[in-house]
Order: C-alpha cells, then structure tokens, then sequence
C-alpha cells in the first residue's frame, strides 16, 4: 500500500495490522478542537495545592487513529509522542491516556497558553501528529 491507498479508519488499520500481519506506516495527522480545562494536585489531606496543569481531551473517533497510528512511539504509563500545533506555535510533547475519557489528556504547557493568548474554558483548535 502506498499515499493514496492507505486507509484511514483507525479500526480497519488495527484489523490490517493485528490480525492480518500488513505492513503499515505508523503516523497521522488529526484536527480537532476541545475545551483547555485546568487540573488541581491535592495534598496528602486533599486540599488542593498549588500545583496545577492544563489540558485538552482527545476522545473518539482522534483517540481511537492515535491508538492505531502509534504502535512502538508509546512511552512511560503507555504515554505518545506528538508534535501539536495551536494557532502559530508547535511543539512536541506527550499525550496521557486516560480510562475516564477512553482517551488522551495533552498537556498545554504555559509557554503555548501565553503566546496564544489561551485560558481556561477556551476552545482550543488543535493539529496534533504522530
């Protein structure tokens, strides 16, 4: 198989690649958009501490490609490595699983929510490649 005839459904990739032993690049490129949400650390008594990270949930049908465009990129707690880009600024990270969400949590860092002019409760669009 080859550009044009690769396909793009993350379940048939898995099927091809799983079940039927087919050589098939990893990698993709997916668009989407999601609110940035905020999460808070507790302490050992659970109030919460100063630290905090923000996040964009990545479920459905884009958690589902990733899953299928990633075998060998996983990392640390089955983590993957991404390039992201949001408005003018890329950079590279990792995104978390997550089995509440069937998904992925992608951390956006301080740097990117600064340049971009992002807080929380935005509605972030996303490009996201693995």
């Amino acid at each position: 198989m080859t550009g044009a005839d690769l396909p793009t459904d993350p379940e048939l990739i898995r099927f091809l690649r799983e079940e039927l032993g087919e050589a098939l690049p990893a990698g993709g490129s997916w668009s989407f958009s999601g609110p940035l949400w905020l999460w808070r650390g507790k302490g050992k008594d659970g109030t919460p501490t100063t630290t905090a990270w923000h996040f964009v949930t990545i479920d459905g049908a884009v958690a589902d490609a990733i899953r299928a465009a990633s075998p060998g990129r996983s990392a640390a707690w089955g983590s993957v490595y991404v390039h992201v880009s949001v408005g003018a600024t890329r950079w590279q990270t990792s995104v978390f699983p997550s089995k509440e969400v069937s998904g992925f949590l992608l951390p956006v860092k301080a740097s990117v929510r600064k340049v971009e002019k992002l807080a929380e409760g935005d509605v972030v669009v996303l490009t996201i490649a693995v």
